[in-house]
């Protein structure tokens, strides 16, 4: 039976939706950018359709090149549109912070790396006379905060070099500064999935801090902040249910019940 003129539509607007998108995949992993001959190479097709696609994607800002025989490379709209993706991911969270705020009763904090600091984007506020409370665009240094050591312990040795190169400073008395008391706590910080802050950004706070793995863009950790004296003691409750709510976001992000528990291990 022969298809429908729309169902032949259809199909042809799916597989050029399909090509267009090898097309940017194939630019994405090209610092440098591709000339037209390469793309048609890499995505395996004919040269006729590469340059008609490229025209179309150019024209809505999704690729851009040096001119008309340069080199292409992703364009601006590409950005925006990530961007949009990454803040909406984002806000999708704070239903789920509400639901850990809720089990241990205490302030949750979202916050992502932010060059060489931890910057908070989100946070859901303890109904309780005494908190821990930081604003939302406040950001701390990496190494004496919960947040931020779980964000170094997931980097790179490139990157962790980079982000803890030169002193680091003291900020109370119980602030880590010896490069190499960091490096075994944030080895610990692997083997366990946790970081803790014992009053090591400020005096009577402490907190408990992880990684949520799954989301594009730049790392993301959820810490939960409270006075040290609900934190002393109650460490193991605090750590355990903060990763069994990473691990279920994480399988919630990925669709794959497996991911969190290989990923932690």
């Amino acid at each position: 039976m022969e298809r429908s003129t729309e169902e032949e539509a259809g199909g042809s607007g799916i597989q050029v939706i399909a090509r267009a998108a090898d097309i940017l995949r194939a630019l994405g992993l090209a610092s440098d950018g591709l000339s037209q001959a390469e793309v048609a190479e890499q995505v395996g097709l004919a040269r006729s359709t590469i340059h008609r696609l490229l025209n179309a994607l150019e024209d809505e800002g999704l690729v851009e090149s040096d001119g008309p025989r340069g080199r292409y490379r992703l364009g601006p709209e590409v950005s925006r549109l990530a961007d949009t993706a990454r803040r909406g991911q984002l806000a999708s969270l704070h239903p789920l912070m509400e639901e850990l705020s809720a089990e241990v009763n205490e302030t949750v904090d979202l916050s992502v790396l932010d060059r060489t600091r931890a910057t908070f984007v989100d946070q859901v506020v303890a109904p309780r006379r005494l908190r821990a409370v930081s604003s939302v665009g406040e950001s701390f240094l990496l190494h004496c905060t919960a947040n931020g050591k779980a964000l170094l312990a997931a980097m790179t040795p490139h990157d962790l070099a980079r982000a803890t190169a030169g002193t680091l400073p003291r900020i109370t008395a119980h602030t880590i500064t010896d490069p190499e008391t960091l490096a075994e706590e944030l080895e610990r910080v692997r083997a366990e999935g946790i970081a803790y802050d014992r009053e090591e950004q400020t005096e009577g706070i402490c907190a408990v801090g992880t990684v949520l793995r799954g989301l594009a863009g730049p790392p993301v950790a959820v810490s939960i902040p409270l006075p040290a004296q609900r934190f002393y003691g109650r460490e193991g409750m605090l750590r355990d249910a903060l990763l069994r709510w990473a691990e279920r976001v994480e399988r919630e992000l990925s669709g794959d019940p497996r991911v969190a528990v290989l990923s932690r291990r």
